[in-house]
């Protein structure tokens, strides 16, 4: 049965009124592992979601402070989610008045260990 909630919209009561039918019959076995591809962002999304300039994240690339992950068929820049941490602990060491290429040799520092398998953090 559905049920008009406080906010005016209407709302699922019970499972029946999601998916009738659901849950009768169904055999609960092993569930299948589903890989889910990390996401991927443009440039522009990097800009949007971190507050970062375009040009600026185009020169921690270039510079090697960021990694893109992809290129797409166009040509586009792909970041992986880490660059979020990057940005982050790039923002942190230069306001402790850090220097960039005191910033690049750490992320060297920091990569040459997570290539070893050692445990850096980012941080």
């Amino acid at each position: 049965m559905s049920v008009k909630g406080t906010d005016g919209r209407w709302q699922a009561n019970d499972a029946a009124d999601v998916a009738p039918g659901w849950g009768k019959g169904l055999t609960h076995g092993p569930r299948r592992e589903r890989q889910i591809p990390p996401k991927l962002y443009r440039i522009g999304e990097l800009v949007e979601y971190s507050g970062v300039s375009r040009q600026t994240i185009h020169n921690y690339t270039t510079m090697g402070l960021l990694r893109e992950s992809r290129w797409t068929g166009g040509g586009h820049r792909l970041y992986d989610e880490s660059a979020f941490q990057r940005l982050d602990v790039i923002s942190e060491l230069k306001m402790q008045s850090r220097s960039l290429e005191y910033i690049r040799e750490y992320f060297a520092r920091l990569d040459s260990q997570d290539a070893q398998g050692g445990a850096g953090t980012g941080r």
